[in-house]
């Protein structure tokens, strides 16, 4: 048997978080002027450019995470599109790794990040991924592409085959520190 993966998780920063997306909420410093605007009483800013992948619809979805399990027994990864995710009640710990040239999780990349409230990623098609919280339930917003979401629901409820998501159960054992 193989040595166990601990990941211990990281702070989220653009440049950390580069080879599996985007970091998202960086703030309306790092934001091109020509898509940017401050005054005494709001502040928007260009975050990213979401991509749903051929001829997709972006979909917002709700999700509650209440996982606490520390041991990561599978990992998720969404062939066709990017998929953001901001939590809005609480701290979530993000487990990603890129994708090997025949399709698996490389755990060689295997990384956590805790993404706090309000700040977010967007993993690029290919990432694999989990989530975990470290205690109670933690709300997130979510964009994804809808046919995507049919996809696993169906594999999810019904046990049909998923053509835009794979779910993997991991050959080695991988522990993340909440």
């Amino acid at each position: 048997m193989s040595t166990p993966i601990t990941l211990t998780p990281q702070p989220l920063s653009p440049e950390a978080f580069a080879p599996y997306g985007w970091m998202l909420g960086k703030g309306l410093a790092t934001a091109p002027a020509t898509a940017a605007f401050s005054n005494a009483a709001t502040d928007f800013w260009h975050e990213h450019a979401f991509d749903t992948g051929p001829s997709g619809q972006t979909e917002v979805l709700w999700v509650n995470y209440r996982i606490q399990d520390p041991n990561i027994t599978t990992l998720e990864n969404h062939l066709l599109t990017q998929q953001a995710l901001i939590p809005l009640t609480g701290e979530v710990v993000h487990i990603v790794a890129k994708s090997k040239a025949e399709g698996g999780p490389d755990l060689s990349t295997l990384k956590a990040f805790r993404i706090p409230q309000g700040q977010g990623v967007c993993m690029r098609p290919g990432c694999w991924h989990s989530s975990r919280v470290a205690g109670g339930e933690v709300a997130c917003l979510m964009l994804t592409r809808i046919s995507t979401t049919v996809d696993l629901v169906a594999h999810l409820n019904e046990g049909k085959p998923a053509t835009e998501s794979e779910l993997r159960p991991l050959e080695q054992s991988v522990v993340v520190t909440l």
